[in-house]
């Protein structure tokens, strides 16, 4: 793992179809750093398989409701967020909400202050946007991911049901106005 005291330079730039490939193996390898110790195989094969290919990620790229952000460090990708107008939970109350839908690091980037950037670049795009609320989920047992969201000042208001596999998790709904 690299140990900063600094932050380090961060690049943010918003993520296109053309970005694909890059985001697919960005966010395949982040997903699986993040979680393959705590699920079985098949449940990781299962989910992976769906959510990370090149076709999926084109037509996420290519979805009005998206916003893509990509932390790239000496030109090299290693973070990226995905901002989602959606649906939204019952449970989220602030107005004009949407969704941080992922927010991943590369696990040699993880404390370097990458995440922090994207965090920022998060909440200045969807400002930009006109939203007024960001809401995210987070699995129960990520502690690291959840103190992170706290530093942000995200609070805990509901739950809902993520589906690894066969494995039904359950992710804290987390909330802050913007």
């Amino acid at each position: 793992m690299l140990k900063q005291t600094t932050p380090i330079k961060t690049d943010i730039r918003k993520g296109t179809p053309a970005d694909a490939k890059i985001l697919t193996r960005l966010a395949a390898s982040t997903f699986y750093d993040a979680f393959a110790e705590s699920n079985t195989a098949e449940n990781m094969e299962f989910y992976m398989s769906h959510a990370f290919t090149v076709p999926q990620m084109t037509a996420e790229l290519s979805d009005p409701r998206s916003s893509f952000l990509i932390a790239a460090v000496d030109a090299q990708p290693v973070g990226y967020a995905k901002l989602f107008a959606g649906e939204v939970p019952d449970c989220i109350v602030g107005d004009d909400p949407i969704e941080l839908a992922r927010l991943y690091v590369e696990q040699d980037w993880l404390g370097s202050g990458v995440g922090a950037a994207l965090m920022q670049s998060c909440l200045n795009e969807a400002r930009r946007m006109g939203y007024k609320t960001i809401f995210l989920g987070v699995w129960e047992h990520n502690y690291r991911a959840q103190a992170f969201y706290r530093k942000w000042l995200f609070g805990v208001v509901g739950s809902h049901i993520f589906q690894m596999g066969d494995d039904p998790q359950t992710d804290l709904l987390m909330e802050r106005p913007l």
